[in-house]
């Protein structure tokens, strides 16, 4: 387990506590209005509220969307959202570090809540840097003063080095806030020493990451199996020299995804026991399926799902795995006809004793899509903070809240 400190390790009645959230929202870009409550809901139901109930004066940083595009707008109706949220008072105030918002931090009293303004209005916001550099900046100098802890709880943000992620784990005491902890503990359980065995479901059109995930997770044997689907398997299939039919190739090479066939070759011949393949598919004939072995291929079809017999392998060996990991589905389940595998991957998964772990945009819209996202053990709602954790690589919020815990 990383080494960090929660807020369960802190006494913070009556201190004030700065967070750092991630309210990121989706936007209706003609009204500018917030049309998801589902971040602002998941940050106030948990570690909002839980500091708020502990006498904390909590002041909160979050930002939505980048200068200069549309969905940059101020936090003002996140803040009235969170209100409702909550059932109670929220304050706002349009301004980042300056002297009206250092003055609403001042007057707060035991148990209130403060929301700042955007913090991408700060210019330097999001230029990386380690967090003593980013420690100097205006933003970190006029607010730090004013909080005895920091509390970063943007766990979908945490792969960025930005000021506000990681400028205040410097000189302030540190913690992980309830997402945070609670993202990093479900990933740690499927890293660390997952259960074996261990399966590793790489679907979706994201190749190139698949590719970066299964390289990490096999060779430090971490997986026993990646299973492919979606352009992922179909890339896979391509560098196993099978010809797909040009219709299929052109997508993959408007997809740019072809010169990574060298790095699937190379990983298919060091792993050949630990790479599953769809042995069919499912052509897109007129939007009717008809499905065919891969030996008969190339085809003049679009090939838009796996066949029955993919299928009943792939759910075999999700019966006997006990750590299931998630990211992609199988095929376009968006359309009726076509997403037959993506549904019973996804039951068979959702119906498994094994620990599963699930993450990604299309993920979780076609668990929602099934119903089942009841039934997986964790649903990550990181985007890419949890690409690049399952590419092994370190987090810089992580990092500097493990140093930050190393000099409390």
């Amino acid at each position: 387990m990383p080494k960090y400190l929660t807020i369960d390790d802190i006494e913070v009645r009556d201190k004030v506590v700065l967070i750092r959230v991630d309210f990121n929202s989706e936007i209706d870009l003609k009204t500018k209005r917030v049309t998801s409550n589902v971040r602002i809901r998941a940050h106030g139901e948990s570690t909002i509220k839980d500091l708020s109930d502990k006498g904390a004066k909590v002041v909160v940083l979050a930002h939505q969307g980048r200068k200069g595009e549309p969905d940059f707008i101020p936090m003002e109706q996140h803040a009235k959202i969170l209100e409702s949220i909550l059932d109670k008072p929220v304050q706002f105030v349009d301004d980042i570090y300056g002297e009206k918002a250092k003055n609403a931090i001042k007057n707060l009293e035991r148990g209130e809540i403060l929301v700042l303004d955007n913090v991408r209005g700060f210019d330097g916001e999001t230029k990386k840097g380690t967090p003593e550099e980013h420690a100097k900046t205006d933003l970190v100098k006029n607010l730090a003063p004013l909080a005895d802890l920091f509390v970063n709880d943007a766990f979908a943000a945490a792969h960025r080095a930005h000021v506000s992620m990681v400028g205040f784990t410097a000189i302030l005491k540190s913690a992980a806030g309830r997402i945070m902890e609670r993202e990093l503990k479900s990933l740690s359980k499927a890293f660390e020493k997952p259960e074996k065995p261990c399966l590793f479901v790489m679907g979706g059109a994201k190749a190139d990451d698949s590719l970066e995930i299964s390289k990490y997770v096999l060779s430090n044997n971490i997986a026993d199996t990646v299973l492919t689907g979606g352009v992922t398997s179909q890339v896979f299939l391509a560098a196993k020299g099978y010809d797909l039919g040009d219709k299929n190739m052109d997508f993959l090479s408007k997809k740019k995804v072809l010169d990574l066939i060298p790095g699937i070759k190379e990983l298919i011949q060091t792993y050949p026991k630990g790479i599953a393949i769809p042995e069919d598919l499912a052509l897109n004939i007129d939007e009717k399926r008809k499905e065919i072995s891969i030996n008969q291929l190339p085809t003049e079809y679009s090939i838009f799902d796996v066949g029955k017999k993919t299928i009943n392998n792939y759910k075999q060996l999700i019966k006997e795995a006990k750590s299931i990991v998630l990211s992609g589905p199988m095929g376009v389940y968006e359309k009726t006809e076509f997403a037959i595998g993506t549904k019973r991957i996804f039951e068979a998964i959702a119906n498994s004793k094994a620990f599963s772990l699930a993450g990604g945009g299309h993920t979780i819209s076609a668990l929602k899509q099934f119903g089942l996202s009841n039934d997986i053990s964790y649903i990550s709602t990181a985007g890419g903070a949890l690409i690049e954790f399952l590419m092994g690589k370190k987090l810089p919020c992580v990092v500097a809240l493990e140093a930050a815990a190393k000099r409390a």
